[in-house]
């Protein structure tokens, strides 16, 4: 099955309260499917589909995505490879991603 942007929005909207406090933004960038907008500086934090600037951007397709979440992408392999693409703060990117992480189980 397929991911949409759509998805990916409706997810982060579920888990957005475990990056309050991080007082930062964070993007994921899926080219001509869209983005999705995090904006942990708000109370609680804030998730769009509007292309706002971020504190860190990640720049991938849905499908990477999905195969990323399914574990059939090693984060490292897609970042050498540079399927995955990271602009900004890397330190909140690894921050975020250990939060959604951990919500998943």
């Amino acid at each position: 099955m397929s991911l949409t942007l759509e998805d990916v929005t409706d997810r982060l909207r579920e888990r957005a309260g475990q990056a309050e406090g991080l007082g930062k933004t964070a993007k994921l960038d899926f080219g001509d499917d869209g983005v999705v907008h995090l904006d942990a500086r708000k109370s609680p934090p804030e998730v769009s589909n509007d292309d706002h600037p971020a504190d860190a951007t990640l720049r991938l397709t849905l499908d990477d995505l999905r195969a990323l979440a399914k574990g059939e992408l090693d984060p490292m392999r897609a970042l050498f490879t540079r399927r995955l693409k990271l602009q900004g703060d890397k330190g909140l990117a690894m921050k975020l991603a250990s939060i959604f992480r951990e919500s998943r189980t």
